[in-house]
């Protein structure tokens, strides 16, 4: 039984779907969460694009770049959560309009 075959276009625009998605998020929103949660759609729409055009080749070149991505990824998250509670014990607040106005 052969499985289903999405076409390469449609995946990719799907990827950049998410990440202008990704994009928008970082830029509109203030909360610190949200724009760490804008960071991870960007990388994981990254990854798929890695990983579809490697399917799409045959390579399993896509697949080892998305491991790298999921290792930055949980890099990232483990920095930004340091961040958070940080920004959350100093400044009382993660809106990052405000903690950059108290500056102190």
């Amino acid at each position: 039984m052969e499985g289903v075959v999405i076409p390469l276009n449609h995946v990719l625009i799907v990827a950049a779907l998410l990440f202008v998605t990704g994009l928008a998020g970082l830029m509109f929103r203030r909360n610190v969460i949200f724009i760490l949660m804008a960071l991870e759609v960007m990388l994981n729409s990254a990854g798929l694009a890695f990983v579809a055009a490697g399917t799409a080749w045959a390579e399993a070149d896509g697949q080892v770049i998305f491991m790298l991505i999921l290792a930055v990824a949980a890099a990232e998250v483990s920095v930004g959560l340091g961040l958070v509670l940080q920004i959350q014990r100093r400044f009382k607040t993660l809106d990052m309009d405000q903690a950059r106005r108290l500056h102190g």
